[in-house]
């Protein structure tokens, strides 16, 4: 059987271009006792995918040149020669980037019997969502009556820690990159949202909208909106540190923030987080998301791209800006 691919042509130079992917047609092997075929029906884009285009030593391997990218992926056994998974199965994995493979199960996971899209499991019910519920509640503990601040708030992650601020009680602040996005989180009822293009000072227009300070940051994006955070935190406040999406283009080293020493002064938690260490507790997250989902208490955004080819676009759309929650490729 033919499948497609999408493979790395070469390394990024700053933001990504369609001249960095390539598309291939393999031949895929038979089947052997214990394997099984897979249908991709729709794979994730996600910013930590940038830094793996990097030749360097991260938390992750690099993707190799020429080879096959990877990512998350929701797909469906067609052929099976495995018991576990029998055809017509809905499996989470991460072979996306593929229209489809051949695989034995390792790491791939049976998909429950719900009314909810598929796509959701790799969205708010998946790494996005398990992110911004690990950012609140395990590392910056955010409690009921706090102020939070999220950036790049109508991202997959951001968009998710602003509702989950909501939900626990806290006065949300969100910033955002276009008018559009902002409309769409107050209709979310968070009421409080930022246009930082627009704002020529942004962490005075973060004092004004928290004249009472912040007490918990989730930051996505690094650079001017971690200085205005840290410029607004109150003493001991805690910083979640998620991403800097801000930085994944740089060409050269980016200076840090002139006012660093404040983590001193406010006596801040600042802590960095991989979600994938604190995956052991994706079943409690998943039940009360699943909750939430089914209430209506949360509500998922999704910005869909047609096509394996045109997973490309849909992963430098990132970069400009062109997601509403979580950027999905349907194949």
């Amino acid at each position: 059987m033919q499948a497609q691919e999408i493979t790395l042509a070469s390394r990024p130079e700053g933001m990504p271009t369609q001249a960095n992917f390539g598309l291939k047609q393999v031949e895929l092997p038979a089947l052997k006792p214990g394997e099984f075929l897979v249908k991709n029906l729709w794979m994730s884009v996600d910013p930590y995918m940038r830094g793996r285009m990097i030749d360097r030593e991260s938390y992750i391997a690099p993707f190799a040149l020429g080879e096959v990218l990877e990512g998350g992926a929701i797909g469906e056994v067609i052929e099976s020669n495995h018991d576990g998974f029998p055809v017509g199965s809905k499996v989470s994995s991460m072979k996306g980037w593929r229209s489809h493979y051949v695989t034995d199960g390792t790491d791939h996971t049976l998909l429950p019997d719900t009314p909810l899209s598929e796509s959701h499991f790799l969205g708010v019910m998946g790494m996005p969502g398990m992110t911004a519920w690990t950012g609140l509640n395990r590392i910056a503990q955010l409690k009921e009556g706090e102020t939070l601040f999220v950036s790049a708030a109508s991202g997959a992650v951001g968009s998710v820690a602003c509702q989950l601020g909501l939900l626990m009680g806290a006065k949300v602040v969100a910033s955002v990159g276009s008018d559009e996005k902002a409309e769409a989180l107050k209709a979310m009822g968070i009421e409080q949202v930022i246009n930082y293009k627009t704002t020529p000072n942004l962490s005075q227009a973060l004092k004004d909208t928290a004249p009472q300070g912040v007490d918990v940051y989730f930051e996505n994006v690094g650079g001017e909106h971690l200085a205005a955070a840290l410029d607004n935190m109150n003493d001991h406040g805690r910083i979640a540190v998620c991403g800097m999406i801000a930085q994944y283009n740089d060409t050269k080293p980016t200076p840090g923030p002139s006012n660093l020493a404040y983590i001193i002064m406010k006596k801040l938690r600042v802590e960095g987080f991989i979600v994938f260490e604190h995956w052991q507790h994706y079943g409690e997250f998943a039940k009360q998301m699943g909750q939430w989902l089914a209430s209506g208490k949360v509500k998922a955004e999704q910005t869909i791209y047609e096509g394996l080819d045109n997973a490309p676009a849909a992963f430098i759309g990132l970069f400009e800006g062109k997601n509403r929650g979580k950027m999905v490729v349907k194949l």
